[in-house]
């Protein structure tokens, strides 16, 4: 292009962001004192005197640059990974939530028949389906942008089985499952993430309270063995009742650990037959119920904090891996901008040389 001398004008140039999906442009102002300069227009796109924008570059072998390629339209991933984020975003949980909250209530109504009578009671059950028909949306485009990773997540397992059972036809001998439809509102769990973290500590206590679980077995068993041969030897009606087999005597010594009418109820007439019959209870009260349940509470909390540690751990991780990523492309665009500035600087060195 020609260009009056004094006249100023715009050179750009440009860097693609393949990441982005978008292409950054970049103006530098050129001051011409000759008319007879020329200047290559050094970007992927020229644009004719007349504005139209249609023109051809110079160097066809940059149309084959990755700016070539169609970004995000007609990339079935990129369909698929916008899908997964709308479904899994704040906005459509909340309102996932919502209709759980909503689908509770119905169902709550839909047993009493005085409602179910009344003209409310279609529109409880219209609502129920309507609601049922966003829940199976909401697994489908799961499975659609996640595919088989859908079913590497247990809480996708636990959606999927709760509204698959809400699809089964509750007539004839299935008719039970009618009953079950209240499951769907323990999908509250999966969606909310404070409850799914209780729900996973509990999960991960699991391990830990089966040792817990086999030590009380062993003082049961030995507390009740002792038990029927110490008390349930007598012929008094409330000693064979209570003591009489061990199985009675595992069931009382439960009775006592849980506190329940333990000392006026048992220990109290078991006492007046025989009156050292203290020094076996209280040991056993205090080794259950203080000692050993108590074992069970610390193994769930320190699982939660555990669990809780785990959670704010991969939130750090993800926000240094985002930071990183937002480095790199800074980093990425200020090398090409320094780049196309160095080529730009190259350019009119050499004008200027040849005048």
């Amino acid at each position: 292009m020609l260009v009056r001398p004094g006249a100023c004008g715009y050179l750009s140039f440009g860097n693609p962001d393949p990441s982005a999906g978008r292409r950054f442009v970049y103006n530098a102002r050129i001051v011409m004192t000759d008319p007879q300069q020329i200047i290559p227009h050094r970007t992927r796109k020229t644009h004719s005197d007349d504005g139209s924008g249609n023109g051809s570059d110079p160097k066809p072998d940059d149309a084959k640059g990755p700016t070539a390629a169609p970004v995000g339209g007609s990339d079935p991933e990129g369909l698929r990974g916008r899908l997964g984020r709308w479904i899994e975003s704040t906005l459509v949980q909340r309102f996932i939530t919502a209709l759980i909250l909503i689908n509770a209530v119905t169902l709550g109504l839909e047993t009493s028949q005085q409602v179910m009578s009344s003209p409310a009671g279609p529109v409880l059950i219209v609502l129920d389906r309507a609601i049922l028909s966003v829940f199976v949306l909401e697994i489908t485009i799961k499975l659609v942008a996640f595919r088989l990773a859908f079913f590497k997540t247990g809480w996708n397992w636990f959606d999927l089985i709760v509204v698959g059972i809400a699809l089964v036809p509750a007539t004839g001998n299935l008719s039970v499952l009618r009953a079950f439809r209240i499951l769907r509102i323990l999908r509250l769990i999966s969606v909310v993430p404070a409850m799914r973290r209780v729900v996973s500590a509990f999960a991960a206590a699991i391990p830990g309270m089966f040792s817990i679980i086999a030590v009380l077995m062993l003082v049961f068993y030995v507390s009740a063995v002792l038990a029927t041969n110490l008390f349930g030897t007598h012929p008094d009606p409330d000693m064979q009742e209570w003591f009489g087999t061990i199985g009675a005597s595992m069931y009382t010594l439960f009775q006592i650990m849980t506190l329940e009418s333990w000392s006026m109820a048992i220990v109290r007439p078991t006492m007046e037959l025989f009156p050292l019959a203290w020094l076996f209870f209280v040991p056993f009260i205090i080794l259950t119920s203080f000692a050993v349940l108590n074992l069970f509470i610390g193994i769930i909390v320190d699982a939660m904090r555990s669990v809780h540690e785990a959670d704010i751990e991969v939130t750090r991780l993800e926000e240094k891996s985002a930071a990183e990523d937002r480095e790199r492309r800074i980093a990425e665009e200020l090398g090409s901008l320094r780049q196309e500035v160095t080529a730009l600087r190259e350019v009119l060195v050499g004008q200027t040389h040849r005048r």
